[in-house]
């Protein structure tokens, strides 16, 4: 009998987990969701199905996952993820890191390109955009009569501003064909004026949050035209702070909720009696300064007409001789006290300034001077002597002396001029030769 060489299913479960991880590994698989468990510890468990197959899903950690948000039973999704095969139980499954709705892609696509054209068109230029209105009266909404997000705007914006009309332009905000609605809601709001309906001074578009292919409706470009063209000021309030819609570049504001729009379009009226109560203070303040100055110069000016009379006169000539006096007495003082410090000064400085004191003062400075005089005539002798000796000692060596002590001798003629040549003796001449030690006549006998 032969011997069969088996591997454990260990080892076989192994074989095709390598084989599923190396020759799929990750890949986009698109299909329906189904039997969904959500466990308490954050993994999702379902199956993606279509009408021939199924395959097991995990999601671990799947809040923290990109598209979480879409899975949900029966609903079309294209998902990412690793083909894995599960040892312990022998199962193939999927381990899912995103998902997408189906169809998003083109959806992205179309948003990108519908934003690039008109931002070339300058339809998102900051120039076109309108400032809001400080102090609305009448503040129109474009959304559902139906949405919660319709509610929240109305009851933050009667909170803050009771005075305030709202006017509701009722629109589909979802849906095929939302879009026209959309459109039409807003070119009413701007050409309202003989309808019975007050003006709307800002107009809010909005709608709560969904997912791309709901918000797609604002994305549409006759949306985008009418916003445009909507000869006031439009915010685009819709879905969450996440979502950007092409309604949003071109609205005049952006708010990242319905509730965040209506903050954002009326002041709140909390803050303006604060505001009023603070101004009403400072005026008050600013009425009473300005009263109680015009009483201060009335004050003055009765006290002017008043002092008019004799009496006053003469009582002012009173005081203004006492105030003189006062002033002669002070000046007289004065004087006097700086006469006093001259003469306390000069008695200080008496002995300084004595006659005594000077010539002394003079005699050091006459030593001084005597002392540095004889010291530089020294110095100066001093420097004259080495100098002397010096040009002794180089005489010595470069001097007539030096040279004829060597054997050289100079002739004199009989005028005491050194004979250089010939030419400059003649026949009879009496000359002087000095040599080393010392001098020897001679008579010049003939020519030479």
């Amino acid at each position: 009998m032969l011997e069969v060489k088996a591997i454990s299913v260990t080892q076989l479960a192994r074989r095709i987990r390598n084989l599923l991880e190396i020759q799929i590994g990750e890949i986009w698989v698109e299909g329906e969701v189904s039997n969904l468990r959500k466990q308490g510890s954050g993994h999702w468990y379902f199956s993606l199905k279509d009408q021939s197959a199924q395959i097991s899903c995990a999601m671990f950690g799947a809040r923290r996952r990109a598209g979480h948000e879409i899975i949900e039973d029966g609903a079309k999704v294209q998902i990412f993820g690793e083909a894995s095969f599960y040892e312990a139980r022998g199962s193939t499954q999927l381990i899912v890191k995103k998902a997408q709705a189906v169809g998003v892609g083109d959806l992205q696509a179309r948003f990108e390109a519908l934003k690039k054209k008109l931002d070339r068109e300058g339809l998102f230029l900051q120039e076109r955009k309108s400032s809001l209105p400080s102090f609305p009266r009448v503040v129109g909404i474009v959304t559902s009569a139906t949405g919660a997000a319709l509610q929240d705007m109305k009851s933050v914006l009667l909170r803050r501003a009771p005075w305030l009309t709202v006017v509701l332009f009722s629109t589909a905000v979802q849906g095929r064909g939302a879009e026209r609605g959309i459109a039409r809601a807003v070119r009413q709001a701007g050409q309202i004026g003989d309808d019975n309906l007050p003006q709307p001074e800002v107009l809010i578009i909005a709608r709560g949050g969904g997912s791309l292919e709901d918000l797609w409706n604002f994305n549409e470009e006759v949306v985008a035209r009418a916003i445009s063209d909507c000869p006031i000021p439009v915010i685009s309030a819709v879905g969450h702070e996440i979502d950007f819609t092409i309604a949003d570049f071109v609205a005049d504001l952006r708010a990242p909720t319905p509730s965040a729009a209506a903050e954002l379009v009326v002041p709140d009226q909390v803050e303006l009696r604060e505001r009023l109560v603070n101004l009403e203070s400072r005026l008050k303040r600013v009425v009473e300064g300005r009263l109680d100055r015009l009483a201060d110069h009335l004050d003055y000016c009765e006290r002017s007409i008043f002092s008019q009379t004799p009496e006053r006169k003469l009582q002012y000539q009173l005081f203004h001789i006492e105030g003189l006096r006062k002033a002669f007495n002070n000046a007289v003082e004065g004087s006097l006290k700086n006469r006093e410090r001259l003469i306390d000064n000069y008695h200080n400085n008496w002995d300084h300034y004595h006659p005594r004191e000077i010539l002394r003062r003079r005699d050091e400075r006459v030593g001084q001077l005597q002392n540095g005089f004889l010291l530089a005539c020294n110095h100066a002798l001093k420097v004259q002597e080495n100098r002397h000796k010096n040009l002794s000692s180089l005489l010595q060596v470069l001097g007539p002396g030096s040279i004829l002590k060597r054997g050289f001798s100079v002739t004199y003629g009989a005028d005491g001029r050194i004979i250089k040549s010939v030419g400059d003796v003649s026949s009879g001449d009496e000359l002087r030769t000095q040599v080393g030690d010392g001098t020897i006549e001679s008579i010049v006998l003939g020519d030479s």
